[in-house]
């Protein structure tokens, strides 16, 4: 029996990843992103298109969610893990975040899982059950300057996934949320100076970004039944930023240089 995923923000980056993750280890996948080019390119790039399903969509529109994840379970038959990947974010102070960039931030990045989750959640529990992984990240665990929108959205979501883990579980279904540290995507490439990169690594006890395929990995174990007991956690996937708490680079330097 082939399992089926729904990656949403899967055109390109950490969603990408993971459908690949996804269907070398035999899973079937239904791609979603409001990028239809990107995401039409991505999906024929996966090269199994018997396997693969590309579904233009908003996360934020109610309207088009619940069709799109239909669309998914009519398409394959069946879904058994959902993962809220899709995201967006604007980086500038405080106050200078407009209302409206607050709310579209918001709105893709918290109300887009809390949707999917309502779409996809009736569908695996009439196959006996599923998982739902929601991507969250560091600047949900740790405040930081130029993200008051994105990482209060994603601090609530982390919120979310405990709340969705206890009220779910009676259907069969497991909730966790993954929080990536910096990664090495096209995003962040271009938008990563040379001295946010070092800064980045010296705050990071490992010392480099990670990988899309590293945070595809842990994604796919929590939808998988290696991780049948695990939910409600908020897992990060940081290179141990999170557990550092302040950083003392030049002492961490020091060690290495002993």
């Amino acid at each position: 029996m082939q399992k089926v995923a729904l990656v949403t923000g899967a055109a390109r980056g950490i969603g990408l990843g993971t459908a690949r993750r996804f269907l070398a280890e035999g899973w079937r996948v239904a791609l979603l992103d409001i990028d239809a080019a990107g995401l039409e390119a991505a999906a024929a790039g996966l090269g199994a298109a018997d396997r693969v399903l590309a579904l233009p969509c908003d996360v934020a529109e109610p309207g088009a969610v619940f069709p799109a994840v239909q669309r998914a379970a009519a398409r394959f038959g069946r879904l058994d893990a959902l993962v809220n990947n899709a995201g967006t974010a604007v980086f500038k102070p405080l106050l200078e975040t407009t209302p409206e960039e607050w709310n579209r931030v918001l709105a893709v990045n918290l109300t887009g899982p809390f949707l999917a989750t309502q779409a996809a959640a009736p569908l695996m529990a009439e196959g006996g059950g599923g998982a739902v992984v929601n991507v969250t990240s560091i600047s949900g665990l740790r405040a930081s300057t130029l993200r008051v929108a994105y990482g209060t959205s994603k601090a609530a979501l982390a919120h979310l996934t405990r709340q969705q883990a206890v009220e779910l579980a009676a259907l069969g279904i497991r909730v966790n949320a993954v929080a990536p540290g910096p990664v090495e995507t096209a995003m962040a490439k271009a938008v990563h100076t040379p001295e946010i990169r070092r800064d980045y690594h010296d705050a990071i006890p490992l010392a480099r970004y990670g990988l899309e395929e590293e945070l595809a990995e842990v994604i796919v174990f929590l939808c998988g039944e290696r991780a049948s007991y695990l939910t409600g956690q908020e897992i990060a996937v940081d290179g141990g930023f999170d557990a550092a708490g302040i950083g003392l680079p030049t002492l961490r330097q020091a060690r290495r240089n002993l």
